[in-house]
């Protein structure tokens, strides 16, 4: 990867590391842990190590993943304070997708990664953080290789509208915008998508 500085939209973006982990924790902390405290692990779990993860909680487990070099995701930083994050990785690395086998069904090509989830600090929601941490994400993953990107946006029904606390991916909508392709349904209001990313391409359009 680049020595340089990536950027998108003028905020900083990093790769959560172990170097970056304590801004990470932070942005989590400051909502209750996300998500009902899962620190971004449900994609993790498979197979599910409930008694380790139960033994460790899903903080140390997260950040356990994290010190392994298994668990990725770009940050968005607004200064020194990490205020958005997307999660991205292998199909081997998050496996645990929602309705894993329905849509695995059929499909002709493995993606190479897959981006499971988003989230955006309160104070930084309705405006267009969450696109800037996917395009985040396509560049380190550009910078990791490239390959078939895969992701699983809410396929929200024409003028309706709801809490950006509940779109754990965003929506089809922004994913278009971006340049994904819709490929099929993924059970209720969900879809699949795909973009094929180069590689070492690492300044965000």
């Amino acid at each position: 990867m680049s020595d340089r500085e990536l950027t998108v939209d003028g905020f900083r973006i990093e790769p959560l590391s172990p170097q970056t982990w304590d801004a990470f924790a932070d942005l989590a902390e400051r909502h209750n842990g996300v998500w009902g405290g899962c620190w971004c692990t449900y994609f993790h779990l498979y197979p599910d190590p409930t008694e380790e993860r139960r033994a460790l909680g899903h903080r140390e487990f997260k950040r356990q993943l994290v010190e392994a070099g298994r668990a990725h995701a770009a940050l968005v930083f607004d200064g020194d304070v990490a205020v958005a994050w997307a999660q991205y990785g292998t199909v081997d690395e998050l496996q645990n997708i929602h309705h894993r086998k329905e849509g695995e069904q059929g499909v002709p090509r493995r993606p190479d990664f897959r981006i499971t989830c988003l989230f955006v600090d309160r104070h930084y929601r309705r405006k267009g953080m969450a696109s800037v941490a996917v395009r985040g994400a396509l560049a380190l993953i550009s910078a990791a290789g490239g390959g078939l990107v895969e992701s699983y946006p809410h396929d929200l029904p024409p003028g309706k509208k709801t809490s950006a606390s509940f779109l754990y991916n965003a929506t089809r909508t922004m994913y278009e915008q971006l340049g994904f392709t819709y490929q099929r349904p993924k059970g209720k209001g969900n879809c699949v998508m795909t973009t094929q990313v180069p590689a070492d391409e690492l300044a965000p359009s």
